[in-house]
């Protein structure tokens, strides 16, 4: 009799259904949260995904979760959640050494404007200067009225050079001529960069010509 090898998506759906045998109340599914099985684990997941009180137990799998496909559930989950102990789970991920980790929190905070609205100043007071830079990254694609408000702030402020560049990068996209006083100051603070001459000369000229 010939063999027919299933599809990882059919084998998804069999193990979707011999875990549902499993009970599937909250301290099933927290408890599940452990399991040697990423699919159940990633299916419990799914399934507390709309219950705030799995909030700590998620954000504490996310910090030792090794499946790459469980943690993207995890962090869906917690973003869909929202919430202070959801959001901070997520933003603990920007000192993670893990890169992958760094850059998947990094698009689920751009997602969630009005919940990153309240930690963004914080996190670009942050005393490392990566989530810093991190916080910028996120303010890239995020659907914000402060973002303008907020990258001025870092330019006139922030100690760090590149912390600096990646905020005159992304104002040379988004800035307006209310930038330009603090984008002249950054020029002179750094008049020995050679980088950040380069880029406050070009993000002026493209804000002087989108006024005209």
């Amino acid at each position: 009799m010939a063999f027919i090898k299933k599809s990882a998506t059919e084998i998804d759906a069999v193990d979707h259904e011999h875990h549902r045998e499993v009970k599937r109340d909250f301290a099933g599914l927290i408890a599940e949260l452990d399991s040697d099985n990423p699919t159940s684990r990633r299916w419990a997941v799914r399934d507390l995904a709309h219950t705030h009180e799995a909030c700590p137990e998620l954000v504490a799998r996310l910090s030792i979760e090794s499946d790459a496909s469980v943690r993207t559930a995890i962090l869906s989950a917690l973003a869909h959640l929202g919430g202070e102990i959801a959001i901070s789970g997520v933003v603990n991920c920007l000192r993670s050494e893990d890169a992958a980790l760094r850059n998947e929190a990094i698009e689920v905070l751009k997602e969630v404007p009005n919940e990153v609205e309240s930690i963004i100043e914080s996190l670009l007071n942050d005393a490392d200067s990566d989530v810093r830079i991190f916080t910028v990254n996120i303010l890239e694609s995020l659907r914000h009225s402060n973002v303008e408000k907020w990258l001025i702030s870092v330019i006139e402020k922030d100690p760090h050079i590149n912390v600096c560049a990646t905020a005159l990068d992304l104002l040379s996209e988004v800035g307006s001529e209310q930038a330009i006083p603090a984008i002249k100051e950054l020029k002179n603070r750094f008049a020995e960069e050679p980088y950040i001459c380069f880029s406050a000369d070009l993000t002026l000229k493209r804000i002087e010509e989108g006024v005209q």
